[in-house]
């Protein structure tokens, strides 16, 4: 089973551009509709082993069903110090500076343009 996070946005330009230019996020697919307006993309993160997908697209108007609030995520990352200064260093709200946690994991966490957090750690879950 795989699990894919699919996130909507006011503005799915801006949070490509966010996710790809400040967190390293890799563009997959982007399909857009007659008038060039972003209707489905696939964003992938590599990560080793732990490599993922995460969709988005516009929200719509009205709202449908899965127009929803705010997300967190937690993407995991053999180098949290590089990637929280890459993400500094491109202007990201960091919402929780790096941090050594009590289980063992080096983490921090930004906010996009659309107020969903983006947590990047060490730690691992497994099954």
């Amino acid at each position: 089973m795989s699990i894919h996070p699919t996130l909507r946005y006011t503005d799915p330009r801006a949070a490509i551009t966010f996710l790809t230019g400040t967190l390293g996020f890799r563009e997959l697919h982007v399909y857009t509709d007659d008038d060039g307006a972003v209707v489905h993309a696939e964003l992938a993160w590599d990560d080793g082993p732990d490599a993922g997908v995460v969709m988005l697209s516009g929200r719509s108007d009205p709202p449908g069903p899965f127009d929803t609030g705010r997300s967190v995520l937690y993407l995991t990352t053999d180098d949290p110090d590089g990637l929280h200064d890459k993400a500094l260093a491109a202007g990201a709200n960091v919402v929780l500076g790096l941090t050594d946690q009590d289980y063992g994991s080096r983490e921090f966490a930004v906010a996009d343009p659309e107020d969903n957090r983006w947590c990047f750690g060490t730690y691992r879950p497994s099954t």
